[in-house]
């Protein structure tokens, strides 16, 4: 068995060699490293995949949450609610362009942004919702964009982790994440489920309008070459790594079953074993598994994360801190208690290796080490 890895790129590139190596060879043939044919190739894919009118490639996930930001003219000290219970690039986003991040606590079975605590944050000053497509599955949108909608409020959908999952609406049509609020954003780093060898991201919207917005503002605020309406910023997804990702997608409704098939085949060793919750599967939401990510009782997590540790098997604690209780944004006076169930998750999920390239055999021995540590 070869050794475990959260995640498996050297297999996923080698089973790929072929058609990876071809594409990105005709860029070097072509020279044209900077905005060369490929982006808007792989950029209107993308858009064809999404059904997104719009899709703005960008340098990475960060810069297409502060372009998504930068695009809407928000007012300065303008609040942005977020969920505590998430990675750090939506608050820093906020904060840097001096909004004020509004954390919420998040719903305890999915470990998305809970509806009814934006609704509770909502003040005067409240001028975005940015939820959070966490570990694969879609937030509940429907509720925060009809809350929106009354509140006349913009929708950011952080998508980082969730490219490909599909909601489903009360009437039974489905969308996908990233696509159903004003703007929405993705990452391409490596490990995500449409990664790229280096850093990019993108940003989607349905509005052409706020598309030629965004579109300036990651090339320097430019109108036409060298003459600038806005102050903008330098963002661009170089075209080695666009060539890259026009291959990966034509791959990544395989990679969705792949990912959900390892995650099948865990909740068959997990399901019925005492001390464990194997993931929830939204009933609004398909699940495409950026990270499959259990809930152990707090006592035993991180004595769990050391066996598994020392018998072989890699394993990641996503996320250990609040972002409330974090000293860059104590400045907000946010304090322990604020936010129990986004504090009891950081206590107690622990993420199993997910990635394509899985194989039965590495699930069998990853399965067998964390059931022998709770039957012991």
């Amino acid at each position: 068995m070869n050794p475990l890895q959260m995640v498996d790129l050297k297999g996923q590139y080698q089973r790929l060699k072929p058609e990876i190596d071809a594409a990105m060879q005709a860029v070097v043939d072509s020279t044209a490293f900077i905005n060369g044919p490929q982006v808007q190739s792989f950029a209107k894919s993308l858009g064809n995949y999404l059904h997104a009118q719009h899709v703005v490639p960008c340098a990475n996930g960060t810069d297409a949450l502060q372009i998504a930001l930068m695009a809407l003219d928000l007012p300065v000290g303008g609040e942005v609610i977020v969920p505590a219970f998430n990675y750090v690039a939506t608050a820093e986003v906020i904060a840097l362009l001096g909004l004020k991040p509004v954390f919420v606590d998040v719903l305890p079975d999915t470990m998305c942004i809970d509806p009814a605590k934006v609704r509770a944050a909502i003040t005067d000053k409240t001028v975005a919702i940015m939820p959070v497509h966490l570990f694969g599955q879609c937030a509940p949108m429907e509720e925060l964009m009809d809350l929106a909608i009354a509140q006349e409020l913009y929708v950011i959908e952080d998508n980082a982790q969730a490219i490909g999952a599909q909601y489903i609406d009360a009437e039974g049509g489905t969308s996908f994440a990233g696509t159903m609020g004003h703007i929405g954003t993705t990452s391409f780093f490596p490990s995500k489920n449409l990664g790229c060898m280096g850093d990019g991201g993108a940003i989607f919207t349905q509005d052409e309008e706020l598309a030629a917005v965004i579109k300036q503002i990651a090339n320097h605020g430019q109108q036409k070459k060298y003459h600038y309406s806005r102050v903008g910023v330098n963002s661009r997804l170089d075209t080695l790594q666009a060539a890259l990702l026009e291959v990966k997608l034509q791959h990544l409704d395989d990679f969705i079953l792949r990912r959900q098939k390892a995650a099948a085949t865990y909740d068959s060793y997990f399901s019925d074993l005492e001390g464990i919750s194997i993931p929830t599967r939204a009933p609004y939401s398909s699940h495409v598994f950026h990270q499959y990510t259990l809930q152990v009782v707090p006592e035993k997590r991180d004595a769990l994360k050391d066996y598994l540790q020392q018998a072989g098997v890699p394993s990641m604690v996503y996320y250990p801190v609040p972002l409330h209780l974090h000293e860059a944004y104590a400045y907000l006076g946010y304090k322990a208690g604020d936010f129990p169930v986004s504090e009891l998750l950081c206590k107690c999920v622990i993420s199993l290796p997910m990635h394509t390239e899985l194989t039965e055999l590495q699930q069998a021995f990853i399965a067998e080490k964390v059931i022998r540590f709770f039957q012991q």
